[in-house]
């Protein structure tokens, strides 16, 4: 090939063309691999070999070696090219220390260990995957033992293509999600010429959900060793085909616009947590963007449905389409041990505190009115004697100077009950951090207290700090806005002294979901008029970001 063939792009390349390339650089990878193990097995036994040397024998008996001790075996090159290490790396030589360090971590002893892993890791897949060990029965190819009973017919049709577009609206434990992956990896096993897109509206929620997602996919059909996973970029490869998994985030189009397959066409998209995207004109774009090409492509998109009934993605789904298939779910048809007894317990004690925000979380009904995201406010009076019932108080502040305003409030969490009780603020504009601290000493908070703050100001929080205050950043990260908030409304109730907390009572009953251009809800928390709300986000995430809450 020519040195001006070699600038055509592999995008320009006929499949053929591309994937003859891919094999010549998988042939030559491959003598390289080689050449390197030739070399290391004639190293290995060199080293194996019995000493040569007179002065070798010195160097071992000046080191204190017993040669009486040890038999002509173990008297080779390996020892004395370890002793002289050993020398060179007590008088001072970083080299020879590097050295000594890389042969305690033995080849030989990784890959065993490796091994091990790998062994640990067949185990684990056999006890919970056993179909893909024992080759039970399977729906295509995915063993039956994955696919829980309300997806069961659904295989099928995707087999047969009967639809182009699969929704899967369902409550949280439907295993929804999993069964959407791992149905992306059976249609990229069958197409070598497709590849897939998945999607959420924030790019950096990605990796912890939907890429985990899919290498759990993976991992459950046994095909660990076939796909290569990479986190920058934030793609999966089907190391046999080349075939791309890519994901994306609605919130940077030019990243959606910008995929260049390597060959034939990206046919399966997912729209992961439809209901957060900003409306279905914005999915029906990135449709039209990223399925060129092909005469075949598969769209799947799962949601928890939302409260409000007024949300675009529910009603999204009450319009028929003949190439759509909508298969609702929820936990009570997935088998129990699938989810665990903890998981169970949840939704059971979710049940009985909150029946509302059971039958929405869990249930998947949108059993919601309007746009307003809290519907378990209680507004009434808290007197000092209940206050002075409450066991740990928690604290939380959002940092504001003007036109935002710092925000303060304390709260206490009833654990039996399931209940907030919000019964102090303190709000002000243009104040200093020596001046707010203050304040809230001034309001009873102590030096004991801990104060958690809007961990983006750390320089406020060590001010906090220096004047006496025990305050901290709040522990943020992808999706704990979307977690603590759905934790907020799961509460069996929100109770909030209106005349200790005007602003805080005013706030929670007046905040809504977003909204699209034509008035439709939309599954996002405004950041706007919500100051009190984030004070007592940060307030209570010694709470939620407990494990099981």
């Amino acid at each position: 090939m020519s040195g001006k063939d070699n600038l055509i792009s592999i995008g320009d390349r006929s499949t053929e063309e591309a994937r003859a390339i891919s094999a010549k650089g998988g042939v030559a990878s491959g003598k390289s691999r080689r050449k390197k193990r030739d070399m290391k097995n004639c190293m290995e036994m060199l080293l194996s070999l019995p000493l040569s040397q007179q002065e070798d024998y010195d160097m071992l008996y000046e080191l204190g070696v017993n040669f009486e001790e040890l038999s002509h075996d173990d008297i080779t090159n390996m020892l004395a090219v370890n002793a002289a290490l050993l020398r060179n790396a007590k008088s001072g030589d970083v080299a020879a220390v590097k050295e000594l360090r890389s042969i305690i971590r033995d080849d030989a002893y990784l890959e065993q260990k490796i091994k091990n892993e790998n062994a640990r890791l067949k185990l684990e897949r056999e006890k919970y995957f056993p179909a893909v060990a024992n080759g039970g029965v399977k729906y295509g190819g995915i063993p039956a033992s994955l696919v829980a009973p309300a997806f069961a017919s659904v295989v099928f049709d995707i087999s047969d293509y009967a639809h182009s577009e699969y929704i899967f609206p369902g409550g949280r434990g439907s295993t929804k999600s999993s069964f959407v992956s791992l149905q992306i990896i059976d249609l990229i096993e069958k197409n070598e010429n497709m590849h897939a897109c998945v999607l959420r509206q924030v790019g950096n929620t990605l990796k912890d959900s939907v890429y985990n997602q899919m290498l759990w996919a993976i991992s459950a059909l046994g095909l660990d060793d076939e796909y290569h996973a990479t986190k920058s970029p934030l793609e999966i490869t089907k190391i046999k085909t080349g075939q791309k998994i890519y994901f994306r985030g609605a919130d940077d189009p030019n990243k959606i616009k910008s995929i260049k397959v390597p060959f034939g066409y990206i046919g399966i998209v997912w729209f992961e947590e439809l209901d957060q995207f900003t409306g279905e004109e914005s999915v029906r774009k990135i449709e039209q963007s990223v399925i060129r090409g092909g005469d075949i492509a598969y769209k799947f998109k799962s949601f928890n449905p939302p409260k409000s009934a007024h949300n675009w993605a529910n009603k999204y789904i009450k319009i028929p389409r003949a190439d759509r298939l909508i298969t609702e779910s929820t936990y009570l048809t997935v088998p129990q041990k699938w989810l665990g007894k903890s998981f169970h317990d949840d939704a059971e004690f979710l049940k009985a505190t909150n029946p509302i925000a059971y039958e929405n979380e869990y249930l998947g009904v949108a059993n919601g009115t309007g746009g307003a995201v809290f519907d378990n406010i209680n507004i009434r009076e808290v007197t000092d004697e209940e206050i002075n019932t409450f066991g740990t108080i928690l604290h939380g502040v959002d940092w504001g100077w003007y036109p935002d305003p710092f925000a303060y409030v304390r709260c206490a969490y009833i654990a039996n009950k399931h209940t907030l009780i919000i019964y102090d603020e303190y709000r002000c504009k243009k104040q200093s951090n020596e001046q707010t601290a203050k304040s809230l000493k001034d309001r009873g908070v102590t030096e004991n207290d801990i104060i958690i703050c809007d961990s983006a100001e750390n320089k406020s929080i060590a001010d906090y700090r220096a004047y006496g205050l025990l305050a901290r950043g709040a522990e943020k990260g992808a999706g704990s806005v979307n977690y603590s908030m759905k934790w907020l409304q799961s509460l069996a109730e929100i109770v909030i002294d209106n005349k200790r907390c005007p602003e805080t009572a005013a706030e929670f009953m007046d905040y809504e979901y977003q909204r699209t251009k034509d008035g439709e809800v939309i599954s996002d928390y405004p950041d706007a008029k919500n100051h009190s709300i984030d004070a007592v986000r940060y307030a209570t995430s010694l709470i939620w970001r407990k494990k099981g809450k």
